[in-house]
């Protein structure tokens, strides 16, 4: 059974994080001028793509689905059981492939790659939505 408080509290994070993110959205300019805003708004995709990501294994785990072979596994396993569409699973599996390269720096972060991601919200906020209504 899915702990509602823990779930809401992930969710939570995510969408604070992203509520900074929309802002730098605001300014992309200004963040590529700026090495510090630009560290942030790498800093804050890969917590807010975490908290989807821890969001994903609570529910994979406490609903008895099976350990997901991945973290993005962990995401379109909520797709395979109704959860969340494809068309919300897809593009947030994605996102953590993302997060990998930002934290693990497995290929040279581009910073135009990142600048882009700022359109790109909401597909979060769309999962974070999804998985809200597991608290009602």
């Amino acid at each position: 059974m899915v702990d509602p408080e823990r779930l809401h509290r992930v969710l939570r994070r995510v969408t604070d994080d992203l509520a900074h993110l929309d802002a730098y959205a605001q300014d992309p300019g200004g963040v590529r001028a700026d090495p510090a805003r630009l560290g942030h708004t790498k800093y804050l995709f890969v917590t807010a793509i975490e908290g989807c990501i821890d969001a994903a294994q609570h529910v994979c785990a406490s609903e008895g689905y099976g350990p997901p072979e991945t973290n993005a596994d962990a995401i379109r396993l909520l797709a395979r059981h109704d959860l969340l569409d494809d068309a919300t699973a897809e593009p947030v599996a994605r996102a953590v492939g993302f997060r990998n390269v930002l934290v693990h720096g497995y290929a040279t972060v581009d910073d135009d790659v990142v600048i882009a991601a700022l359109d790109r919200l909401d597909d979060l906020r769309t999962y974070v939505r999804a998985l809200t209504r597991l608290l009602v």
